[in-house]
């Protein structure tokens, strides 16, 4: 949330030289032209797809964790890092995000249909959707996004092309239109058009001006929404592999910005209510965390050190965790991050990766029809629901055992394979004590990111839910790779000796189903 839009001077302006290729963590250096890369964006690897469903909810998580700390509303403990307890200059509810995430929904459920951002017609979506949410009476919301929302019903016209009148009004009276609030809403921009990186460019600025007319906040939207593309598509951070995009005038001076974050401490940016300096101090995090942590440690690393930075800390480390969830997958994010967040318009983590895949695949569906069909269960699985002997309140099941959770006493779920849009675990489970794990059944190594932090990661879920006195079903779609795995790594979890707990899971569920690459890792210490 940006309290004090600000404007200045793009400064010096020059030509961009041709760069060496990029790596995974760029140094920026001089610039260069990229050629326009095409990658079919309805055939995504595994991978690509756990990257794009990253892309909403670690936004969602790094706003929630940076929400109880805005503006100095909480003293952050080093000790502890940052958690989840609400509050902030919204009153919000522990778990719950902010203006950042939930316009940058008010986004994806256009970008989800497959509506094009480049034109007028999708732009009258998106800027429907702002008013909507303007008008739901948001607890929080940045002064210059309020100006333009608020001023909507003064002229006559279609909605974005009024609010981008407003928006380039304001700017030309005050000058001071170049605020963080188009920033922390343009993370989703970049999974929508994945295979065209012009057209990327051109969405993110045309979303960015329905509120900021400045062109240098349109720069910063561009510059983080081609990082998010290439995060997905090459599983590298980059943001100088957009100067390219911007005009011909400022590819240099946003170079010496995006150098000057990675020179400088994240807590040199502490100004951050300005576009340049938001993203620089998101930049900064990300770049300084980058060689002492890896994979989903990265991801913890860098939000807590983007809101360690102190003043807009829930756009700061909105606009990190968006990059980061594009780099890392959703099979990054810790379960009790995921658990948590939830927020307008009453969704939580299942919906934003719904509505972040469904915009990688420009509103088509992807794999098995998921998401967007009702059920993935076909029905031909039996049901099994079998309790662990040691913790008779853990049961190991499958598909045909997620609607039975009343018949079997069961109050939580943790599910580890793709649930439909109506596959919700009925009462007496809660939505937040219904777990969903990335976890793919493959035996390819190449279709897993970091598949024993998934593996201790969902056991761990389980681990939480029996500390809290929670009956368990833990369940995939047969009970045969994914179910045992993580039981295995949840007995170990518990002190139990690996050979001991191989056959304790081998005999409930029977030895001759058992096998494949996810087993051999569970059973690796």
């Amino acid at each position: 949330m940006n309290l004090s839009p600000q404007h200045r001077t793009a400064g010096p302006t020059g030509q961009h030289r041709t760069a060496g290729p990029a790596d995974q963590h760029r140094s920026v250096g001089p610039t260069g032209q990229h050629p326009t890369r095409r990658h079919a964006p309805l055939h995504l690897t595994s991978v690509q797809n756990d990257r794009a469903a990253g892309v909403l909810l670690g936004q969602a998580c790094g706003d929630a964790l940076g929400v109880p700390y805005e503006f100095g509303s909480a003293r952050l403990d080093p000790t502890t890092g940052p958690r989840m307890v609400g509050g902030g200059l919204g009153g919000y509810a522990p778990g719950e995000w902010s203006d950042d995430t939930q316009m940058a929904v008010a986004v994806a459920e256009v970008a989800a249909t497959g509506a094009d951002l480049t034109d007028a017609e999708g732009l009258e979506q998106v800027a429907a959707g702002f008013l909507r949410w303007y008008a739901d009476g948001p607890a929080d919301i940045g002064v210059q996004t309020r100006r333009v929302l608020g001023d909507r019903d003064r002229r006559p016209g279609p909605d974005h092309e009024v609010l981008r009148a407003l928006a380039a009004g304001l700017h030309e009276r005050t000058g001071r239109t170049a605020g963080n609030g188009a920033l922390m809403r343009t993370a989703v921009v970049g999974l929508t058009r994945l295979d065209d990186r012009d057209a990327t460019a051109t969405a993110a600025r045309a979303v960015a001006e329905l509120t900021h007319a400045d062109p240098v906040a349109g720069d910063s939207c561009v510059l983080w929404s081609e990082a998010v593309r290439r995060a997905v598509l090459d599983g590298v951070l980059d943001v100088a592999g957009g100067l390219d995009l911007l005009p011909q005038e400022r590819p240099t001076w946003w170079a010496e910005r995006l150098q000057e974050a990675q020179v400088q401490a994240p807590e040199s940016f502490a100004g951050n209510g300005w576009t340049v300096t938001a993203l620089q101090a998101a930049w900064s995090a990300i770049w300084h965390t980058r060689e002492e942590s890896a994979g989903p440690a990265h991801v913890v690393a860098a939000i807590e050190r983007a809101i360690g930075i102190g003043h807009d800390t829930d756009t700061v480390a909105a606009i990190a965790g968006g990059l980061l969830g594009a780099r890392y997958g959703t099979s990054a994010l810790p379960f009790a991050w995921t658990r948590a967040v939830h927020g307008w318009p009453g969704l939580r983590a299942r919906g934003l990766v719904h509505l972040a895949v469904r915009t990688a695949h420009r509103g088509r569906r992807g794999a098995q029809g998921w998401p967007g069909v009702a059920r993935m269960d076909d029905g031909r699985q039996r049901r099994r629901a079998v309790p662990l002997p040691s913790d008779p309140d853990v049961l190991l099941g499958t598909f045909a055992d997620l609607g039975r959770v009343r018949e079997l006493g069961v109050d939580a779920v943790v599910s580890l394979c793709r649930l439909g849009e109506e596959e919700h675990a009925p009462a007496p489970v809660a939505p937040r004590d219904h777990a969903e794990v990335w976890l793919v059944d493959s035996d390819d190594p190449d279709s897993h990111q970091h598949l024993r932090f998934s593996l201790d990661d969902a056991a761990g879920a389980v681990v939480t839910l029996r500390s809290e006195g929670r009956r368990v079903l833990l369940h995939c779609v047969a009970a045969h790779h994914r179910t045992p795995a993580v039981a295995l790594r949840y007995l170990r979890a518990r002190g139990m000796e690996r050979s001991a707990a191989r056959a304790e899971v081998t005999t409930v569920l029977g030895r001759e189903e058992i096998g494949g690459l996810l087993w051999q890792e569970a059973c690796r210490d």
